[in-house]
Parts: structure tokens; sequence; C-alpha cells
């Protein structure tokens, strides 16, 4: 009986079509859609996208990478990547997702120089010189020091390195292009929400980062100004800054409980949370307080579950790293122009959608995997 999908008996073009041809045939798209879906390049949707890979798939189809790399010889270059080591919550993602694509593209003959930082903000100046000097083609980076890095970007794009801000902007540099959850968007989400879930008159707090940074600055500006829209008469109390510390963010949280008793709400617009979900519950306000957070991770879970967390606004870390390295393979092989900006769309997490989420995915992935490893152990 024959092997071959249910389609192609039907069709009969099994044997006169291969490769491209007959998946652009059977998922009925040009042979460029088809090309830009295999290789992950932009322009089509993705229900295009993903029907094109399941024929694909159905047909046992892979596109011939070391060819493409041959073909892209004379065309390889060196991307830097300068992202933060700390809170790993967040920027384990961010890396993931600039490892994966990094993989598919390093077939295409580009290597990558890894420069990170342990903090944001911290001995990124000197990272990025660092990768000017080794004669990148490209940087990713994390600008977590706008001001200082600014002149250097400007520099960098004067001698034809091409420089993509990934997460946090430097927006006064001639950077070519940002990838980001637009952040003035991204605290006015989570402004209305707060907003809805408080009563009217009520006064509220931000607990950022480090307000020198862009993101978390924009996210505040962006809370502050939706909050008061949303809520009749309300009020934010406080902007405090945790810089990155959970020491600190606890410390700065829990007297703020005390300062301000009748506090209803928190928004917290970095992932560094936990100190704040903490501080509550040493309070005893954990679930009485309303708590919005941003991203996700796998430690939250038990937070949703019990109450403390109400919402987290989801930035998509690992898509915000794919997307980078794929902006920059493209224009350094493929001379594409390069968007001026790439913002992703902010999602809602809560506990009924909790699961959905690669993070949390993730983690019971591991969990599994572990628990079955100490069954055979036993």
């Amino acid at each position: 009986m024959s092997r071959e999908p249910k389609e192609l008996r039907a069709s009969g073009v099994a044997k006169k079509r291969s490769g491209i041809h007959l998946i652009a045939e059977m998922a009925k798209v040009s042979i460029g859609t088809v090309d830009r879906a295999l290789h992950a390049r932009g322009g089509i949707k993705d229900s295009t996208r993903q029907r094109i890979l399941q024929v694909a798939r159905q047909i046992g189809y892979s596109p011939n990478l070391a060819a493409r790399a041959l073909s892209f010889a004379k065309a390889s270059a060196r991307i830097g990547v300068c992202i933060p080591r700390e809170i790993h919550f967040f920027y384990d993602q961010l890396w993931s997702g600039v490892l994966d694509e990094a993989r598919r593209v390093g077939q295409l003959g580009i290597q990558f120089v890894d420069r990170p930082v342990q903090a944001l903000g911290e001995g990124d100046t000197e990272a990025f010189k660092e990768l000017v000097r080794s004669g990148v083609d490209g940087i990713i980076l994390t600008a977590g020091n706008p001001k200082d890095l600014s002149p250097l970007i400007d520099d960098a794009e004067e001698k034809g390195i091409r420089v993509v801000c990934v997460s946090t902007d430097a927006p006064e540099s001639r950077r070519s292009t940002i990838v980001c959850v637009e952040p003035f968007l991204n605290g006015s989400l989570a402004g209305e929400l707060m907003g809805k879930l408080v009563p009217s008159g009520s006064e509220v707090a931000v607990i950022a980062g480090m307000l020198t940074t862009e993101d978390h600055r924009k996210k505040t500006d962006g809370f502050s100004e939706s909050f008061p829209r949303h809520c009749a008469g309300g009020k934010i109390v406080s902007v405090v800054e945790g810089h990155e510390e959970e020491d600190e963010s606890f410390q700065k949280t829990f007297a703020l409980l005390t300062r301000v008793p009748g506090l209803a709400g928190i928004y917290v617009n970095t992932v560094n949370c936990l100190p704040v979900c903490r501080a509550l519950g040493a309070r005893g306000l954990a679930g009485k307080v309303k708590l919005i957070t941003t991203d996700l991770f796998a430690e939250m879970s038990p937070y949703f579950q019990k109450g403390t967390i109400t919402a987290s606004i989801y930035q998509q870390p690992h898509r915000q790293g794919q997307i980078a390295v794929r902006l920059m393979a493209d224009k350094l092989t493929n001379k594409i122009h390069l968007p001026p900006a790439v913002h992703l769309s902010p999602g809602l997490v809560m506990s009924s959608n909790l699961h959905l989420f690669r993070e949390m995915r993730a983690a019971d992935a591991k969990a599994d995997d572990t628990g079955l490893r100490r069954r055979h152990a036993l």
C-alpha cells in the first residue's frame, strides 16, 4: 500500500514535483512565500507560516541549509551579542531566543561573539567597545545605559556596524532598530487593568528597576498616564526604584506598605517581582493588595495560585531574542532593510491562562523529566 500522504495520491503530483514547488502547490501559496516560511523570514502571516511548515513536515522536507551556507560563503558575518546575565528569569528566556535563532543562521556561515554583562547598565559600554574592536559586523544590545552608549552606537553605525537594540532602547542614538514590547503601551495596559481592579479613589504604587533605563521609565510614564483615567480619583503615591536588587526591592516594598497602610495596588514594571511578593506576604497583605507584575517564569506560579499576583504583562522575551538575530542576519547576509522598530504586542497572564505560556510548559516538561529520572533511579 502506498505510503504517500492521501493529498498527494489524490492530486497525482507526488512524482511530478518535489521540494518547495510541491509545498507551494499543496499549501496554495507562492514559492517565495514558502521560502520565507522555511527560513523564518518576515512578510507572511503566522497562520500561513504554520500551514506551510505542517505541509513540509508531512512530506518530510527540510531545507538544504548546507547548500545555502555555501551560497552565502562570501557574505558570512560576525554578530556580537551584549545582554545581561542578571535576573535570569527574564534574560534566560531572551538568551534562549537568541541561541535558538543563532543555531539556525549559524548554518549560513554566521558567527557569534558573546560579550555578556553581569547586570543591566553595568559594564555594557566597555563590552560594546570590545565588540567593536573585535571586528564584528553587527551588535545585538540590551541598552541598559543609553546615555553613555548612544555616542558609541553612533560611532559604530558610522563605521558600518549595525546595532539592533533588544528589550530596552537607546532612543537618542542612531541605532538601526529596536525589538521590544513598546514600554509606554506596556505600562498603559497595566494602568488600565489596575484602574479596573481597584475601587475609585485608590492609592497605588510602582516598583521599578532603574528609571535611567528607557524601558522602566517609559513603563512608569505609561502607567502614570493611564491609571488615573481608569480609576476616578485614583492616585499614584510612590514610584520606587529597586535597582534590580532583591534585598533592596524587598526592604523598600516593606517600608512602602508600612508607610501607606491603605495601599490598594502595586505595579512591578520589572521582572524582579519575587521580593515584592515576599514583602506582601510578610505584611499579611498577599491577595489583599492587587499586584500586577511583568513577564513570567516558573517561580511565579505559586504566587498566581495563592492570589498574590493578580496579573502579569508578558513581553515575549524568547521571541524578542529570535527576532533580533533574524533581523540582523537578514541585514548582513541578504541586505534586507531594517525597520525603525519592531514592537511586539504585550500579553496578559492570569491564573486561568498561566499554563498556556512557554515558560510554564518548559517548567512542566523539566519537572516531568526530573520525575522520570527519579523513578528510573529507584
